[in-house]
């Protein structure tokens, strides 16, 4: 066990919520719920003024609907959280080598081998320069937990939300553990909360005080022993930096299941496509092919095949999803589909025959839509996801509140405006109306230095210097209670067909879906 506080967690605050209100001057202050608006999605983050509302991260946005009706609903914006969390992660690899992602909005840092940590004194000031520096860098705020070891390191950065600092003095470990719940322990959930309860074990003394021959006989050898290690506070896991790639995947929900056959084929070579331009995107190919298929009746089935050696070729992936989707029986209707891509490696072995028939089937697809001329069919209504950057030509830069009928209604204002922004309505085939990029949430000067501009929070583009920040009590005894901290981030399913324009709801476009489960984690699972 470490002897100095040298281990430091960051957890952004109500990440995505709390993006979407510092590009939104409208937003601010306001109840915000990011996620799926369809009715099976699911809420990615809420912002605090949400929870108040009792709003969670993984709740049905049906229930959050109905507890928080006034709030506004956004579909999520990877793309733009992923870029504010390069930027968090910059400033964590500045600290330490030693980094280790656990999502877009939280990560260990090990203090000591970048030589950023000596002391407890030391480790403070670090971590008050960190929490600066993403203010000024991004304008949001993170919470920071500082520990000699992981989980106390996690467990000190929740109780330092939002928006604080707890260090966690080393050989106090079990002063602040042992009246917390059980369920504050990594790996214990909702099950094994409720066995241990009905055992009546509730806090974390009591599983100490219960011994390691109990909890092996009440949860088993492998769990028993790490419950007990963890109650007397003993975690000897490392800081590792770099994270094996074991998987990329995509999936899709739908809001209405899935009956036609024909339609199941051509979603599952979409997703094929889809999965194939994260694998290359990532530099990765892979031999192992996996079909996800979740049935009317919540039953999932996974099928796979493994090739003769890794692939990127999209002809390739196609085809043995197809393959594997012969052996799944859909009669019912389906209501999730996913394709993934294991055994992955950074070189090909192609599979030649496969290849040349994929790049046939693509060269007799274009064949055909220019034979087609004239006789194509009508352009799709544009689809305008609530909460999406757009720009249009007479009103500059504005985010879309909501669409349905025709008509889309956007709001014009951008992150560094004082007040809100006006509302105009549109059709939604509006020629000077079009999909935007996110803007910058901090503006700097030309030539301005990083770390000195302050966070566009209606006060224009006026800089200084960031000011400290407070910190929480260092006394176990004295900690604040446990503010609902980011559960790990769901991706919502998508969404349903437009609806009746009303602000702040709209019909939003398919979301991407993650395998790993988590936050902002994209393709990519970790072990």
């Amino acid at each position: 066990m470490r002897t100095a506080p040298t281990i430091l967690h960051l957890d952004m605050d109500a990440f995505f919520a709390s993006a979407e209100q510092a590009s939104k001057p409208s937003l601010r202050g306001k109840a915000v719920v990011v996620g799926g608006l369809g009715p099976r999605g699911v809420v990615a983050t809420a912002s605090y003024e949400a929870r108040v509302f009792g709003v969670n991260s993984a709740m049905p946005m049906a229930q959050a609907r109905r507890l928080a009706p006034n709030a506004a609903y956004l579909v999520p914006r990877f793309g733009f959280y992923r870029s504010i969390s390069e930027q968090v992660m910059g400033l964590l690899r500045a600290l330490s080598p030693l980094v280790e992602p656990l999502s877009l909005d939280e990560a260990f840092v090990d203090l000591e081998a970048g030589g950023a940590a000596r002391d407890a004194e030391s480790a403070r000031l670090t971590g008050e320069r960190l929490r600066a520096d993403i203010r000024a860098v991004t304008g949001l705020t993170g919470s920071v937990g500082l520990a000699a070891s992981k989980m106390i390191a996690k467990i000190a950065s929740e109780r330092a939300k939002p928006d604080g600092l707890v260090l966690i003095d080393p050989g106090s470990e079990r002063a602040l553990l042992g009246p917390l719940s059980v369920r504050t322990l990594p790996g214990v959930g909702p099950a094994t909360g409720d066995h241990l309860r009905r055992a009546g074990i509730t806090t974390v003394d009591e599983i100490a005080e219960a011994g390691e021959d109990e909890l092996v006989r009440l949860v088993g050898k492998a769990h028993g022993h790490a419950l007990y290690a963890m109650a007397l506070a003993h975690d000897e896991r490392p800081v590792v930096a770099e994270r094996e790639t074991k998987s990329v995947s995509v999936e899709d929900t739908y809001d209405v299941d899935i009956h036609d056959r024909i339609r199941v084929g051509l979603e599952v070579q979409r997703l094929a496509d889809r999965c194939v331009r994260r694998l290359r995107s990532a530099g990765l190919s892979g031999r192992t092919i996996v079909l996800k298929v979740r049935r009317y009746d919540f039953s999932t089935l996974t099928r796979s095949e493994t090739l003769r050696g890794p692939t990127d070729d999209p002809g390739v992936v196609r085809e043995a999803a197809a393959r594997l989707l012969d052996s799944v029986d859909t009669t019912g209707g389906v209501r999730l589909l996913g394709v993934g891509v294991s055994g992955l490696a950074d070189y090909t072995q192609e599979d030649l025959f496969a290849q040349a028939a994929g790049e046939q089937a693509d060269l007799l697809e274009e064949e055909h839509t220019e034979e087609a001329g004239e006789e194509q069919a009508a352009p799709v209504e544009r689809r305008w996801p609530a909460g999406h950057d757009v720009h249009h030509a007479g009103f500059g830069h504005g985010w879309v509140q909501g669409s349905g009928l025709g008509r889309v209604t956007v709001r014009f204002e951008t992150p560094e405006d004082v007040g809100p922004g006006r509302v105009r309505t549109f059709r939604t085939d509006d020629p000077e109306l079009e999909p935007a990029e996110p803007l910058p949430l901090v503006a700097r000067e030309v030539g301005e230095s990083p770390g000195v501009a302050l966070p566009l929070e209606g006060r224009g583009r006026e800089t200084r210097p960031a000011e400290p920040l407070p910190l929480v009590a260092l006394d176990p005894g004295l900690l604040p209670p446990a503010a609902p901290r980011d559960p790990e981030t769901r991706r919502p399913g998508d969404d349903p067909p437009a609806e009746r324009p009303q602000v702040l709801s709209s019909e939003p476009a398919s979301l991407p879906k993650s395998w790993s489960g988590r936050e902002g984690g994209g393709a990519t699972s970790r072990p």
